[in-house]
């Protein structure tokens, strides 16, 4: 029951995790808002970048980028969230029950991957080449973000024994 109860509270931490990163655009939606201007308009980069071309300047689509953002990571929040209770419901069934009500949390830590990996590394750090930026650089934080959310999806994914 050990690492059963290590998966649910692992799901549970990162539910909570993506609840307060929701929380915190949202309330504090002027600073979080900036790092995305900065990192679309491109306005930090290289000032000889060839790549300035990708820039986006209309501020209606850096709003748009911001709350698909906050969407991901809401949906995130609730899918962990919804994974932790069948977790924690089928905490005592066979073992083939818990691995049935995985799903959901496997499903979270999938779209946390997405929104931390594929938006921030890979469309914020290499499209928009973020990296450049001293001032508006995420990818440090999305690193150690998607690589919680990759350890605990490997270890919720190890095979369970039966409940004795």
């Amino acid at each position: 029951m050990t690492i059963r109860y290590a998966k649910i509270a692992m799901i549970l931490a990162l539910a909570a995790f993506a609840f307060l990163t929701v929380f915190n655009n949202i309330t504090d939606y002027s600073s979080n808002f900036n790092f995305v201007h900065h990192v679309l308009s491109m306005d930090t980069t290289f000032p000889d970048n060839a790549a300035r071309y990708r820039a986006i300047d209309q501020p209606w689509m850096w709003h748009g980028a911001y709350w698909l953002i906050i969407v991901g990571e809401a949906l995130t929040a609730g899918l962990l969230g919804y994974g932790t209770l069948k977790l924690w419901q089928a905490r005592r069934a066979e073992a083939s029950v818990f691995a049935r009500a995985k799903g959901w949390a496997v499903a979270g830590l999938t779209v946390g991957f997405f929104v931390w990996f594929f938006g921030f590394m890979v469309v914020g750090g290499e499209w928009f080449l973020m990296w450049q930026s001293d001032v508006w650089n995420g990818q440090d934080a999305a690193f150690r973000f998607y690589m919680a959310i990759l350890g605990v999806l490997i270890f919720l994914n190890q095979p369970d024994t039966e409940v004795k």
